[in-house]
Protein backbone atom coordinates (compact mmCIF):
# COMPACT_ATOMS: atom_id res chain seq x y z
CA UNK A 1 0.00 0.00 0.00
CA UNK A 2 1.54 3.22 -0.86
CA UNK A 3 1.98 6.10 1.88
CA UNK A 4 -1.25 8.18 0.33
CA UNK A 5 -3.61 4.63 1.12
CA UNK A 6 -1.75 3.91 4.56
CA UNK A 7 -2.87 7.52 5.86
CA UNK A 8 -6.46 7.12 4.60
CA UNK A 9 -6.73 3.64 5.83
CA UNK A 10 -5.54 5.31 9.14
CA UNK A 11 -8.35 8.39 9.23
CA UNK A 12 -10.83 5.64 8.23
CA UNK A 13 -9.85 3.60 11.10
CA UNK A 14 -10.02 6.52 13.20
CA UNK A 15 -13.19 7.56 12.27
CA UNK A 16 -14.24 4.30 12.91
CA UNK A 17 -13.13 3.86 16.47
CA UNK A 18 -14.62 8.07 16.82
CA UNK A 19 -17.85 6.36 16.36
CA UNK A 20 -18.15 3.11 18.17
CA UNK A 21 -16.82 4.97 21.20
CA UNK A 22 -19.38 7.60 20.62
CA UNK A 23 -21.97 4.95 20.26
CA UNK A 24 -20.56 2.92 23.51
CA UNK A 25 -21.01 6.13 25.50
CA UNK A 26 -24.67 7.14 24.55
CA UNK A 27 -25.50 3.13 25.96
CA UNK A 28 -24.76 3.99 29.67
CA UNK A 29 -27.28 5.27 32.13
CA UNK A 30 -25.55 8.75 33.12
CA UNK A 31 -23.02 9.34 30.37
CA UNK A 32 -25.35 10.05 27.62
CA UNK A 33 -25.98 13.11 25.55
CA UNK A 34 -27.45 16.11 27.17
CA UNK A 35 -30.85 15.91 25.11
CA UNK A 36 -30.79 11.86 26.75
CA UNK A 37 -34.40 11.69 28.22
CA UNK A 38 -34.05 8.21 30.01
CA UNK A 39 -33.31 7.39 33.34
CA UNK A 40 -31.97 4.25 34.47
CA UNK A 41 -32.63 3.60 37.78
CA UNK A 42 -31.63 0.17 39.68
CA UNK A 43 -33.77 -1.24 42.42
CA UNK A 44 -34.76 -3.88 44.58
CA UNK A 45 -38.26 -5.47 43.41
CA UNK A 46 -39.88 -4.99 46.68
CA UNK A 47 -41.20 -2.18 47.39
CA UNK A 48 -38.25 0.04 45.61
CA UNK A 49 -38.97 -0.92 41.79
CA UNK A 50 -43.33 -1.44 42.42
CA UNK A 51 -42.85 2.47 43.39
CA UNK A 52 -40.86 3.57 40.57
CA UNK A 53 -42.74 1.62 38.06
CA UNK A 54 -46.72 2.30 39.05
CA UNK A 55 -46.01 5.52 40.91
CA UNK A 56 -42.96 7.51 39.36
CA UNK A 57 -43.11 6.09 36.23
CA UNK A 58 -46.33 7.97 34.91
CA UNK A 59 -44.56 11.31 36.92
CA UNK A 60 -41.93 11.28 34.96
CA UNK A 61 -43.49 10.78 31.41
CA UNK A 62 -45.51 13.37 31.81
CA UNK A 63 -42.33 15.50 31.67
CA UNK A 64 -41.43 13.75 28.44
CA UNK A 65 -39.00 11.31 30.16
CA UNK A 66 -38.78 7.66 30.34
CA UNK A 67 -38.00 5.13 33.76
CA UNK A 68 -36.01 2.12 33.16
CA UNK A 69 -36.50 0.42 36.21
CA UNK A 70 -33.24 -2.18 36.54
CA UNK A 71 -34.08 -4.72 39.06
CA UNK A 72 -32.05 -6.28 41.28
CA UNK A 73 -31.97 -8.84 44.08
CA UNK A 74 -28.66 -8.22 46.14
CA UNK A 75 -27.13 -5.24 47.22
CA UNK A 76 -23.69 -4.66 46.17
CA UNK A 77 -24.66 -4.78 42.30
CA UNK A 78 -26.68 -1.76 42.13
CA UNK A 79 -24.52 0.77 43.72
CA UNK A 80 -21.19 -1.44 41.45
CA UNK A 81 -23.82 0.07 38.51
CA UNK A 82 -24.52 3.23 39.48
CA UNK A 83 -20.70 3.99 40.60
CA UNK A 84 -19.71 2.64 37.01
CA UNK A 85 -22.27 5.04 35.01
CA UNK A 86 -24.74 1.80 33.95
CA UNK A 87 -27.40 3.69 35.77
CA UNK A 88 -28.77 7.03 37.01
CA UNK A 89 -29.39 6.29 40.21
CA UNK A 90 -30.20 3.46 42.59
CA UNK A 91 -32.97 3.37 45.10
CA UNK A 92 -32.63 0.27 47.71
CA UNK A 93 -30.51 0.92 50.57
CA UNK A 94 -30.26 3.40 54.14
CA UNK A 95 -27.40 5.52 55.07
CA UNK A 96 -25.84 3.62 57.31
CA UNK A 97 -25.90 0.77 54.52
CA UNK A 98 -24.08 3.20 51.57
CA UNK A 99 -21.41 4.74 54.17
CA UNK A 100 -20.18 1.19 54.86
CA UNK A 101 -20.02 0.31 51.32
CA UNK A 102 -18.47 3.40 50.33
CA UNK A 103 -15.67 2.96 53.09
CA UNK A 104 -15.13 -0.68 52.22
CA UNK A 105 -15.07 -0.23 48.58
CA UNK A 106 -14.04 3.24 47.54
CA UNK A 107 -17.14 3.96 45.66
CA UNK A 108 -18.02 7.97 45.45
CA UNK A 109 -22.27 7.78 46.19
CA UNK A 110 -24.17 10.11 47.78
CA UNK A 111 -28.28 10.49 49.11
CA UNK A 112 -29.97 12.91 47.25
CA UNK A 113 -33.28 12.41 48.94
CA UNK A 114 -35.06 10.41 52.20
CA UNK A 115 -37.82 8.28 50.38
CA UNK A 116 -39.21 5.85 52.73
CA UNK A 117 -38.51 3.48 55.76
CA UNK A 118 -39.78 0.18 56.29
CA UNK A 119 -40.68 -0.12 60.16
CA UNK A 120 -39.59 -3.12 62.30
CA UNK A 121 -41.75 -4.63 64.14
CA UNK A 122 -42.46 -7.49 66.60
CA UNK A 123 -44.58 -10.25 65.82
CA UNK A 124 -46.33 -13.33 68.11
CA UNK A 125 -45.17 -16.33 67.50
CA UNK A 126 -46.25 -18.88 70.07
CA UNK A 127 -47.21 -15.90 72.78
CA UNK A 128 -49.54 -13.58 71.29
CA UNK A 129 -48.73 -10.73 73.60
CA UNK A 130 -45.43 -8.97 75.23
CA UNK A 131 -46.92 -9.15 78.75
CA UNK A 132 -47.40 -13.07 78.76
CA UNK A 133 -43.57 -13.54 77.35
CA UNK A 134 -42.37 -15.72 80.06
CA UNK A 135 -38.76 -16.35 81.42
CA UNK A 136 -36.56 -17.66 78.97
CA UNK A 137 -38.96 -16.73 76.07
CA UNK A 138 -37.30 -17.16 72.56
CA UNK A 139 -36.98 -13.75 70.30
CA UNK A 140 -35.85 -14.97 66.75
CA UNK A 141 -34.05 -11.71 65.07
CA UNK A 142 -31.96 -10.75 61.84
CA UNK A 143 -28.59 -12.18 62.06
CA UNK A 144 -27.11 -9.31 59.99
CA UNK A 145 -25.42 -6.27 62.04
CA UNK A 146 -27.78 -3.31 61.09
CA UNK A 147 -31.18 -5.42 61.31
CA UNK A 148 -29.63 -7.19 64.61
CA UNK A 149 -29.44 -3.63 66.15
CA UNK A 150 -32.50 -2.40 65.09
CA UNK A 151 -34.43 -5.52 66.49
CA UNK A 152 -32.53 -4.66 69.96
CA UNK A 153 -33.46 -1.21 69.90
CA UNK A 154 -37.11 -2.48 69.01
CA UNK A 155 -37.21 -4.87 72.20
CA UNK A 156 -35.74 -1.84 74.78
CA UNK A 157 -38.18 0.73 73.39
CA UNK A 158 -41.10 -2.22 74.44
CA UNK A 159 -39.35 -1.99 77.53
CA UNK A 160 -38.03 -5.73 77.42
CA UNK A 161 -34.13 -5.10 77.62
CA UNK A 162 -31.86 -2.27 78.19
CA UNK A 163 -28.44 -1.40 76.38
CA UNK A 164 -25.44 -0.26 77.65
CA UNK A 165 -25.63 2.56 75.08
CA UNK A 166 -29.55 3.06 74.54
CA UNK A 167 -28.88 4.44 70.78
CA UNK A 168 -26.50 2.55 69.70
CA UNK A 169 -27.50 1.77 66.19
CA UNK A 170 -24.82 -1.07 66.26
CA UNK A 171 -25.78 -2.44 69.33
CA UNK A 172 -25.24 -6.80 69.43
CA UNK A 173 -26.84 -8.98 71.91
CA UNK A 174 -23.24 -8.58 74.21
CA UNK A 175 -24.23 -4.70 74.42
CA UNK A 176 -27.63 -5.55 76.71
CA UNK A 177 -27.00 -4.62 80.40
CA UNK A 178 -30.45 -5.84 81.48
CA UNK A 179 -32.95 -8.67 80.22
CA UNK A 180 -35.26 -9.39 83.67
CA UNK A 181 -37.07 -12.02 81.27
CA UNK A 182 -34.12 -13.38 80.37
CA UNK A 183 -35.05 -13.43 76.77
CA UNK A 184 -32.84 -16.09 74.49
CA UNK A 185 -32.05 -14.91 70.98
CA UNK A 186 -32.46 -17.06 67.70
CA UNK A 187 -30.07 -15.45 65.11
CA UNK A 188 -31.34 -16.10 61.59
CA UNK A 189 -30.95 -14.62 58.18
CA UNK A 190 -33.75 -12.05 58.04
CA UNK A 191 -35.51 -13.72 55.69
CA UNK A 192 -35.64 -17.03 57.35
CA UNK A 193 -37.11 -15.43 60.53
CA UNK A 194 -40.68 -15.54 59.08
CA UNK A 195 -40.52 -18.85 58.91
CA UNK A 196 -39.88 -19.91 62.24
CA UNK A 197 -42.79 -18.26 63.91
CA UNK A 198 -43.83 -21.53 65.35
CA UNK A 199 -41.32 -21.95 66.90
CA UNK A 200 -40.52 -19.20 69.06
CA UNK A 201 -42.42 -16.50 71.53
CA UNK A 202 -41.65 -13.65 69.04
CA UNK A 203 -40.02 -12.38 66.33
CA UNK A 204 -38.38 -9.32 64.91
CA UNK A 205 -39.40 -8.73 61.10
CA UNK A 206 -39.33 -6.03 58.57
CA UNK A 207 -42.11 -4.69 56.88
CA UNK A 208 -41.66 -6.50 54.15
CA UNK A 209 -41.29 -9.67 55.70
CA UNK A 210 -44.27 -9.08 58.00
CA UNK A 211 -46.56 -8.83 55.18
CA UNK A 212 -45.03 -11.97 53.51
CA UNK A 213 -45.61 -13.39 56.38
CA UNK A 214 -49.61 -12.52 56.10
CA UNK A 215 -48.95 -10.25 58.94
CA UNK A 216 -51.07 -6.90 58.89
CA UNK A 217 -48.36 -4.79 60.39
CA UNK A 218 -51.29 -2.14 61.11
CA UNK A 219 -52.70 -4.42 63.12
CA UNK A 220 -50.83 -6.92 64.31
CA UNK A 221 -47.67 -5.29 65.51
CA UNK A 222 -46.97 -6.01 68.81
CA UNK A 223 -44.95 -2.84 68.74
CA UNK A 224 -43.47 -1.11 65.97
CA UNK A 225 -40.62 1.36 65.06
CA UNK A 226 -42.15 5.41 65.20
CA UNK A 227 -42.04 7.33 62.50
CA UNK A 228 -40.12 9.95 64.32
CA UNK A 229 -37.91 8.02 65.47
CA UNK A 230 -34.42 7.13 65.77
CA UNK A 231 -35.12 4.21 63.56
CA UNK A 232 -36.99 6.52 60.94
CA UNK A 233 -34.09 9.20 60.76
CA UNK A 234 -31.25 6.66 60.40
CA UNK A 235 -32.73 3.89 58.36
CA UNK A 236 -34.58 5.69 55.53
CA UNK A 237 -34.51 4.33 52.32
CA UNK A 238 -32.70 6.99 50.20
CA UNK A 239 -32.46 7.78 46.22
CA UNK A 240 -28.52 7.69 45.28
CA UNK A 241 -26.38 9.33 42.95
CA UNK A 242 -22.62 9.09 41.94
CA UNK A 243 -20.93 11.92 43.47
CA UNK A 244 -21.27 14.84 40.80
CA UNK A 245 -24.97 14.09 39.49
CA UNK A 246 -26.69 15.11 42.55
CA UNK A 247 -27.73 18.32 40.39
CA UNK A 248 -28.59 16.88 36.76
CA UNK A 249 -31.75 17.45 35.51
CA UNK A 250 -32.12 13.68 35.11
CA UNK A 251 -31.77 13.77 39.50
CA UNK A 252 -33.81 16.60 39.93
CA UNK A 253 -36.37 14.88 38.14
CA UNK A 254 -36.41 11.42 39.42
CA UNK A 255 -35.92 13.23 42.92
CA UNK A 256 -39.08 15.74 42.37
CA UNK A 257 -41.52 12.52 41.40
CA UNK A 258 -39.92 10.39 44.44
CA UNK A 259 -40.89 12.76 47.12
CA UNK A 260 -44.52 13.59 45.35
CA UNK A 261 -47.43 13.80 47.04
CA UNK A 262 -48.81 10.67 44.66
CA UNK A 263 -45.86 8.73 45.39
CA UNK A 264 -46.69 9.71 49.29
CA UNK A 265 -50.37 8.52 48.80
CA UNK A 266 -49.40 4.92 46.55
CA UNK A 267 -47.29 3.90 49.49
CA UNK A 268 -49.70 4.87 52.28
CA UNK A 269 -52.48 2.92 50.29
CA UNK A 270 -50.63 -0.45 49.34
CA UNK A 271 -48.40 -1.01 51.75
CA UNK A 272 -50.37 -0.63 54.99
CA UNK A 273 -47.87 0.62 57.13
CA UNK A 274 -45.16 -1.79 56.11
CA UNK A 275 -43.45 1.21 53.95
CA UNK A 276 -44.18 4.31 55.27
CA UNK A 277 -43.17 7.47 53.45
CA UNK A 278 -40.88 9.92 55.31
CA UNK A 279 -40.91 13.06 53.50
Amino acid sequence: MNRKGIVGAALAVTTIAALALSGCGSSTGSSGSSDDKTIVVAASPTPHAEILNNAVKPLVEKDGYKLEVKEFTDYVQPNTATEEGEVDANYFQHKPYLDDFNKEKGTHLVSVAAVHFEPFGLYPGKTKSLDKLGNGATVAVPNDATNEARALLLLQDAGLIKLKDPKDINATPKDITSNPKNLQFKELEAAVVPTVLQDVDIAALNGNYAIQAKFDPEKDALVTEKVGGLAAKTYANILVVKEGNENTAKTKELKKALTSSEVKDYINKNYKGAVVPVF
